[in-house]
């Protein structure tokens, strides 16, 4: 089985963090939507994704099997897509969930209508909005622990540290000190050459993805996936953080998403309760306007290379575009569009030229390359995003 993962509507309905990869790269759980795929099917897989990433996410060529890039897999889902035949689509609802065609065959979404439809009677995690990657993450982190884990051995930690239940796994090169480690909660995975520095507090379930690290006295609640290098401090509870950003001081985040390279400030924090108890909404690029989520709590949603400064306060249920970089005193609006700068006292636009020139220093200083496909992949974010800076 040779998958495509393609992008449908919620490449725009969980914006801003899709701007810059397609919907399958997204990580939920210890694993990207993708790299779960890959497990279960243990084949290449590759991206249908809009023309401008596909550049860094190739679809490839030679599939036969194409899946909803929203769509989280199970072992039911997963055998209903291996059982299609050319020309055959599984549907739950009005929802495709998967298609199949001959090995190399090009055929759009709207040629689906013409295949024979099959009707999926299960439930599925389909990912619509940036906050069902919080609400999902608890699910997801114990079935993908259960995938990496499972007739395997965790490695040895230091005897300095107090592990309370049997649902603990680390990967060989993982290093922690002094800490306490509760999966009576939930499970806890320490991927490959973590670590976990001293007088750190953690309740399960809980995954710290390879290099990354937790600094000395960290409290972090259940439902919390921190991503590949990666490091962070202070009180964190049900936080999706990805690769290579960094809230490595104290304050607060909770039932938030943080994109890649994104940086949180010292001391900065955001509300994930509103004082009414109210529902919480969220600014939706989809339909240009606040939606409400449902949600009594729910924090922060930061696109990709946003940052913001020392003692920085987020209202409950603000969006951070791809790029914003935010700082002062007070509350910054709760919908702070791609490439601002600024905050309470106001925003102005964030160069092109200028976060591009920031952005190369920050990849240095990783000893990467910041190449010019990630500089095109910016660069169209930044015109498409042009009609939400009124300043």
């Amino acid at each position: 089985m040779r998958i495509n993962l393609f992008d449908d509507r919620t490449a725009f309905s969980l914006r801003p963090l899709t701007f810059t990869r397609p919907v399958a790269d997204l990580r939920i759980g210890i694993l990207t939507i993708a790299e779960k795929w890959g497990k279960y099917s243990s084949e290449a897989y590759g991206f249908m994704t809009a023309d401008y990433l596909q550049s860094k996410y190739p679809a490839l060529q030679d599939a036969d099997t194409y899946i909803n890039g929203a769509l989280c897999p199970d072992n039911y889902v997963f055998n209903a897509i291996s059982a299609l035949r050319s020309g055959e689509s599984l549907l739950s609802g009005n929802l495709i969930l998967a298609f199949k065609t001959a090995s190399g065959e090009k055929v759009s979404l709207k040629g689906v209508e013409g295949f024979k439809p099959k009707e999926f009677t299960g439930t599925v995690t389909y990912i619509q909005y940036p906050e069902d990657i919080f609400r999902h993450n608890d699910a997801q982190l114990r079935a993908d622990f259960k995938l990496l884990t499972d007739g395997r051995g965790s490695a040895e930690l230091s005897s300095t540290n107090t592990i309370l239940g049997d649902q603990f796994f680390a990967e060989e090169g993982a290093i922690a000190e002094c800490s306490t480690f509760n999966t009576r909660t939930g499970p806890i995975y320490l991927g490959k050459n973590t670590q976990v520095w001293e007088g750190s507090h953690i309740r399960g379930s809980f995954a710290l993805c390879e290099e990354s690290q937790v600094k000395m006295g960290s409290k972090i609640y259940g439902q919390t996936t921190i991503g590949p290098f990666s490091r962070v401090g202070g009180e964190i509870n049900n936080a999706v953080i990805w690769g290579y950003s960094s809230k490595g001081h104290e304050g607060y985040l909770g039932n938030s998403v943080l994109g890649q390279w994104c940086n949180i400030g010292a001391d900065s924090n955001n509300s994930n309760l509103k004082n009414t108890y109210g529902d919480v909404k969220l600014w939706d690029y989809e339909l240009d306007t606040f939606r409400n989520t449902g949600l009594q709590f729910c924090g922060l949603i930061m696109g990709d290379h946003a940052k913001c400064g020392i003692n920085t306060m987020f209202n409950t249920g603000t969006i951070a575009g791809v790029s914003a970089n935010i700082f002062g005193s007070g509350y910054p609006r709760n919908f702070i569009p791609d490439f601002s700068w600024g905050g309470a006292h106001g925003f102005d636009t964030y160069k092109l030229e200028k976060m591009l020139e920031t952005t190369e220093k920050v990849f240095s200083r990783r000893n990467m390359e910041f190449s010019q496909v990630e500089k095109d992949i910016l660069s169209a974010v930044y015109e498409q995003t042009m009609i939400y800076r009124h300043f």
